[in-house]
């Protein structure tokens, strides 16, 4: 597994130029909270271990440049060859910051690191990108870092551990029996970024925008490839439906790199993927039982690929009306789109498939819309209130029959009830969708005497109608200047 990737160290100055040539189109995004960690653990007198993780594709590399600015640290990027090669890759290019590195030969770990704190330049950082791999060849290494790091001395270590394998990053530093556990002197998570940073970046408009997120997510690196295209239909068809694009199969790298077998994995993101939401129904696809997939379905929520949802106001621990949804946008248009034609695309029948896609691609926006408008419901005011985060609700109303409203959230003081319906269509009728709400409000058998307030998630303004606030795309996902 990744044995193409080489493994190599460069002066952080001389990777600049190389990032800039082939990854950096986008400006660098907002990532304030974790910059500002990030800098003040770097600036630290007596040096450290800081730890970043993160999916691939997060935009980590980028996020340490801009840490990091223009002064020569070292960065090494891990591969899978054996560790001897790696060392001596290592010390050879570490010359480029500590003249005479590479002419000892380094028979261990400890040795390297050793050597790199008692001659590196002050306050110049050695960063180990992709740390899991150079853990798989070389086991002790957690232990060979704990050591040092423990150990007092008149010049300390100062290494900045990078990884996208989420499960062995969190197994080697945030784990109570792992080595390094406690060790870190910062630990930076660097999650997707979100949605509203899409237009911004992309220059587009907030309705595009809403289209280019449902099929993107929130990777900044997926978007940097689909900058390269006029629309999201061609980058679609070239990044993702070609099966020589770059992004054909990243449903299987990333598990790879957080599964230590993707086959279980795999199968119950395509289920749910394809519309099996309820845990006894995964269950029976698969042939276990529902306790055996508590687990994995644990696994892959903790990494951020499924959600799961109960209705407004139920206990978070009830499992009798749980349902799971993949929560990555990206996954779900890979799962909902590409794994049903992976035999066609491998004969190249791309035109088809894609022709189906943007037959279908508005039911899948419409699945992404309405989850923006429950997202957007605690930073919005609406009827002058603030409101606590929003939920679906699902279930019987008072009059016994089945009743499902799209977004129910309760005021920031809980004395207030907001109800919402989210519609992706140029003719949606503001007038009947009220209408409609207003009947399932009467029914709704948590509603307890409180004041009820309507809001509409649209596409388009589509006029005015009295009662209830319509909210668009230009408030959930604001348009960059220009635009």
């Amino acid at each position: 597994m990744h044995e193409y990737r080489r493994g190599y160290l460069l002066c952080f100055t001389d990777i600049v130029s190389l990032w800039h040539s082939i990854l950096v189109r986008l400006p660098f995004l907002d990532r304030a909270r974790e910059l500002s960690r990030l800098r003040r653990a770097l600036s630290r007198p007596d040096g450290s271990l800081i730890v970043v993780y993160g999916r691939r594709r997060c935009g980590k590399s980028r996020l340490l440049q801009e840490a990091l600015g223009g002064n020569r640290h070292a960065y090494y990027l891990a591969d899978l060859s054996d560790a001897s090669i790696q060392r001596r890759t290592l010390s050879v290019e570490a010359e480029r910051v500590v003249p005479g590195f590479a002419a000892a030969s380094y028979d261990d770990w400890a040795a390297v690191l050793d050597t790199w704190r008692m001659r590196a330049p002050e306050n110049t950082w050695l960063v180990l990108d992709e740390l899991p791999y150079l853990v798989q060849v070389s086991p002790a290494l957690p232990s060979i870092i704990q050591k040092i790091v423990d150990t007092p001395a008149e010049r300390p270590l100062r290494l900045l551990a990078c990884g996208s394998s989420q499960r062995m990053m969190h197994g080697l530093v945030l784990d109570e029996t792992a080595p390094l556990y406690g060790r870190a002197a910062e630990i930076v998570q660097v999650a997707p970024m979100p949605p509203e940073a899409l237009p911004a970046a992309l220059q587009l408009d907030a309705e595009e925008s809403v289209i280019a997120y449902s099929v993107w997510g929130g990777l900044p690196r997926n978007w940097e490839l689909a900058a390269d295209y006029g629309s999201t239909s061609e980058a679609v068809a070239a990044l993702v439906l070609d099966r020589n694009g770059v992004l054909h199969g990243e449903p299987s790298r990333l598990l790879m790199d957080d599964m230590r077998s993707a086959v279980q994995a795999n199968s119950l993101l395509a289920l749910i993927g394809a519309g099996c939401h309820r845990l006894s129904e995964l269950a029976g696809r698969v042939g276990q039982s529902a306790t055996n997939l508590s687990r994995p379905l644990s696994r892959l929520i903790d990494l951020g690929y499924v959600r799961r949802e109960v209705p407004f106001g139920e206990n978070v621990r009830s499992t009798r009306r749980s349902l799971y949804r993949l929560d990555d946008p990206f996954l779900l248009f890979w799962y909902r789109f590409v794994a049903p034609n992976r035999s066609r695309l491998e004969m190249d029948l791309i035109d088809p498939v894609h022709a189906e896609v943007l037959t279908r691609l508005s039911g899948h926006v419409a699945e992404v819309w309405e989850w923006l408008a429950r997202r957007s419901v605690p930073f919005t005011t609406i009827d002058g209130l603030r409101w606590n985060p929003a939920s679906r609700w699902w279930g019987r109303g008072d009059d016994g029959n089945p009743l499902e409203i799209d977004v129910v959230a309760e005021s920031s003081d809980r004395r207030h009830l907001l109800l919402g319906e989210a519609k992706w269509s140029d003719r949606a009728d503001p007038t009947g969708i009220l209408a409609e709400l207003s009947r399932k409000a009467q029914r709704i058998p948590f509603r307890r005497g409180r004041p009820v307030h309507y809001a509409l998630w649209l596409k388009r303004q589509n006029g005015h109608v009295d009662g209830a606030s319509i909210i668009t795309p230009e408030t959930v996902m604001p348009a960059s200047p220009g635009t």
